[in-house]
């Protein structure tokens, strides 16, 4: 995504020169947020981009690995041999975690890639029972695909709550009901001890219980795709991200990182923040394309967005709440809709909408703003929150 993106926008602002976008997948480039849903239930083949490259004059080079990165020689080099650069951009994503010792063992799916998702479509074809580690969004998508598909769905999820990394747990305690309230068992406090393969295998818990699984689908996050820039010089943060800076630039000369794979500064929530998800991957490239095509007017500094499809519900967010000092709930949680908006000094900084798209489009307009609300007010959900402005 960041990666296409980023061809597109160089051109669309008016970029003249020679373009080439080099993949490690051999399919044509896709997005990825059908692979939870439409693609894995075989209501679509495939999700690539609507995008004609070659009238954009876009060189693509396909099922290409890079191997490493030579800035002095301003070149990077490739499976099929070196390949030279005047600007590089980074954009080589997240690769998921790997459960410890589950590595080529028969059964076990992860669920990054367009070939992850059709190896697990027959999964869901056959109502084999499945075992998903890690209740995330990752593992919440799926096992929702899969209790639609008619899968017997078995959750295990290591903390003491879904979304635990993600949300605060007074949040998230209403979330953990709809796993049951849709006929997935969600275990927590449950970490995984061994995957053992079969018709049917298991799955032997830390506790000694065990789980009868067809099928195994890890979901227990995803880290920066990075480690092909070892010893390149290129600065990167604990988690392995490219550290770019407010223009997305690298510590490289003309090399510039965007989506999944960097962190960029926040002057709005005054930390560097490692967005994974989809709206990053779209807001990202135009920035690095206005930087390299020298008409960037402002720094790279978004509200966070995302969205998830869960248990009939669809869930979106926007911004940050790491520094919120103030939650109000904007109705009932065991509704089918309400929200949740985290307050800094009285100034919206996140927003969880629950069937409630009004709130999210009208709080992540205030979150920009960074204009202050009435609480009182921001708290009825009868209030549109545009109207609890003070």
């Amino acid at each position: 995504m960041a990666g296409v993106q980023t061809a597109v926008a160089l051109r669309e602002q008016g970029f003249t020169g020679p373009v080439t976008l080099i993949g490690a997948e051999p399919h044509q480039p896709y997005d990825r947020p059908p692979l939870s849903k439409a693609i894995l239930l075989g209501k679509a083949e495939d999700s690539a981009f609507e995008i004609d490259f070659e009238d954009l004059d876009i060189e693509l080079r396909l099922g290409l690995d890079v191997t490493g990165l030579r800035a002095a020689d301003h070149e990077i080099d490739t499976e099929a041999g070196p390949v030279a650069y005047d600007t590089l951009v980074v954009a080589t994503g997240a690769q998921p975690v790997v459960l410890p010792g589950t590595e080529g063992v028969p059964g076990v799916h992860l669920l990054r890639t367009l070939d992850d998702a059709v190896r697990l479509g027959p999964v869901l074809e056959r109502r084999h029972s499945v075992v998903v580690v890690g209740a995330g969004w990752i593992g919440a998508e799926f096992a929702t695909a899969a209790r639609e598909a008619g899968c017997a769905v078995t959750v295990v999820e290591a903390a003491d709550r879904p979304l635990a990394g993600a949300l605060p747990a007074e949040v998230t305690a209403p979330m953990a009901e709809w796993y049951g309230a849709n006929g997935a068992e969600l275990l927590t406090h449950a970490r995984v001890d061994t995957v053992e393969p079969g018709a049917p295998g298991r799955v032997v818990l830390a506790d000694g219980r065990e789980l009868p699984a067809d099928a195994v689908v890890v979901g227990i996050g995803a880290r920066p795709a990075t480690g092909w820039l070892t010893g390149s010089g290129i600065a990167l943060d604990p988690s392995g991200a490219v550290t770019a800076d407010d223009r997305l630039r690298t510590s490289l000369p003309d090399v510039y990182a965007v989506g999944d794979c960097a962190s960029f500064p926040s002057a709005r929530y005054g930390e560097r923040l490692l967005v994974h998800h989809w709206d990053n991957a779209l807001q990202g490239p135009r920035a690095v394309a206005a930087a390299i095509t020298g008409t960037a007017d402002a720094p790279y500094d978004p509200v966070p967005y995302f969205w998830s499809e869960q248990f009939g519900r669809f869930v979106q967010y926007a911004g940050h709440h790491a520094a919120a000092d103030e939650l109000l709930w904007r109705g009932d949680p065991a509704d089918e809709a309400w929200s949740v908006l985290w307050l800094r000094a009285g100034v919206p900084v996140a927003l969880l909408a629950v069937g409630r798209p009004r709130d999210l489009a009208q709080g992540r307009k205030l979150i920009e703003a960074a204009v202050p609300v009435d609480p009182e007010r921001a708290a009825d959900p009868a209030v549109p929150l545009k109207a609890a402005v003070r």
